[in-house]
């Protein structure tokens, strides 16, 4: 379909929760095909709507990154049911260029959701799978990963932001 740009960071579209989709059509799918087509050019393993400027409450994630075929998983109004212990872990961020943080997650999640056709679905998925879910469930929230470092590092990195911003280097991953 079509490639959109990713929103960077401090856009306030990513600091906003998301609506709720009311029902699952069409103009829901061709928006979860562009997803599609610019997280697998970017490249990258989730995004969550609002990261390419839609404040609906719809991601994906294909931890393959396109790789392989048939890995796309689709989730519509997506709710966490139950999250199991924490672990740190790498993580990087497609609205958040060249920034990779330790995040501690849950190692284990149950989310409930739709699919495309509007049916209900639920998951309990495990380590990259799980932190995928969290992350982009997080965005969905009007969160992001820096909510989870500690305030030194929040304040590190927008600083480090700042100054790519000024030197012009916070360019989207993806440009349509």
């Amino acid at each position: 379909m079509a490639v959109r740009p990713i929103v960077l960071y401090p856009d306030p579209v990513l600091l906003r929760p998301t609506s709720p989709v009311e029902v699952v059509v069409d103009d829901i799918r061709t928006l979860v095909e562009d997803m599609r087509d610019t997280m697998y050019a970017a490249p990258g393993i989730g995004l969550a709507a609002n990261q390419i400027g839609v404040g609906l409450r719809v991601f994906i994630v294909d931890l393959t990154a396109g790789d392989e075929d048939g890995n796309l998983h689709v989730f519509v109004n997506p709710e966490v049911r139950e999250a199991e212990g924490t672990e740190v872990g790498e993580e990087g961020c497609l609205s958040f260029p060249d920034v990779l943080l330790d995040v501690p997650r849950a190692p284990r999640v149950t989310v409930e959701a739709l699919d495309l056709d509007g049916k209900p679905f639920e998951v309990t998925a495990d380590g990259l799978m799980a932190r995928a879910m969290l992350h982009e469930i997080e965005h969905l929230d009007g969160q992001t990963f820096l909510r989870n470092v500690s305030s030194l590092k929040r304040e590190l990195v927008k600083r480090q932001i700042k100054k790519r911003i000024k030197a012009g280097d916070w360019v989207a991953a993806v440009d349509a």
